[in-house]
């Protein structure tokens, strides 16, 4: 696995929030890296409140959250279908977990990962602790939050991490190999543009590639290649003085300027070129 991604995919106003947090990403374990993109820390000290919006991954994410004078807590956050806003204010500290697409499968192997997507659940909940003596995947895994939240330090936050996490045991299968190899690749790949390309490549009928996604990544794979295509829509958005839309349109997959619009509107909420000159 390369080294954590440098990029802001994803982040809406990615300049206005880096002014204002302490943001950074971690390895982790190694025997953990098939699974995750790596581990993110945010860290702020506000004067006056801030919303933040994020445009999410397709991707299962475990927040593990603070502010200060307040006991920290952990949540599942399965895949996000519309943006996301947090306000940030005060001080405060959140140590985050970003699975792979397809990654978080192997650490509830009995659920389909569409279980969770849109939804944000207490840890306890998708991992409850075993009853003693019973053993299981998670057992002796307990509360993390104060272990992950607590240290001053980076190192020991990516270790108290790296400890919950190979305490519940993730089960590797085809399945979920399959499905990160190929949302790995929709990533990569503009060339794979629609579902139907993806089962081509893969040598599965559609329903099958459906299926899959399904259980694996928690949304379909039509879903995954239209919000890559955003992200990059966004990145142009942020950092380039003049888009042609009309030419990245064409290059991303879209039938034509006016479709492109219409999902980048309906997901980060302004139309593109609105957007591109705020920044």
């Amino acid at each position: 696995m390369a080294a954590p991604r440098r990029d802001t995919r994803g982040i809406v106003d990615a300049a206005g929030l880096m002014a204002r947090v302490r943001f950074r990403r971690h390895e982790p374990a190694p025997p953990l890296r098939p699974f995750l993109e790596h581990y993110w820390f945010i860290d702020w000290d506000l004067t006056e409140p801030y919303a933040s919006h994020v445009v999410p991954h397709p991707s299962v994410n475990i927040v593990f959250q603070c502010r200060a004078g307040e006991p920290g807590s952990g949540v599942v956050a399965g895949v996000g279908r519309g943006l996301f806003t947090r306000k940030l204010e005060g001080a405060g500290r959140v140590c985050g977990v970003q699975f792979r697409p397809g990654g978080f499968g192997p650490f509830r192997p009995d659920r389909p990962v569409s279980e969770w997507t849109g939804r944000q659940l207490p840890l306890a909940e998708v991992f409850p602790a075993p009853a003693a003596g019973s053993g299981g995947a998670a057992a002796g895994a307990g509360d993390p939050s104060d272990a992950v939240l607590g240290p001053p330090d980076d190192p020991a936050r990516v270790a108290a991490l790296d400890a919950f996490l190979l305490s519940l045991g993730p089960q590797p299968g085809p399945g979920a190999d399959l499905a990160m190899e190929l949302a790995d690749r929709v990533r990569r790949d503009r060339g794979i543009r629609r579902s139907g390309d993806l089962a081509r490549a893969a040598g599965l009928s559609p329903r099958t590639l459906q299926r899959l996604f399904a259980r694996q990544v928690g949304v379909g794979p039509k879903w995954v290649i239209l919000r890559y295509r955003i992200h990059e829509a966004l990145e142009h958005a942020e950092s380039e003085a003049a888009v042609d839309w009309a030419g990245l349109a064409a290059d991303l997959g879209y039938t034509d300027q006016a479709h492109l619009v219409r999902d980048f509107t309906a997901t980060v909420g302004v139309p593109p070129t609105a957007y591109a000159s705020g920044h």
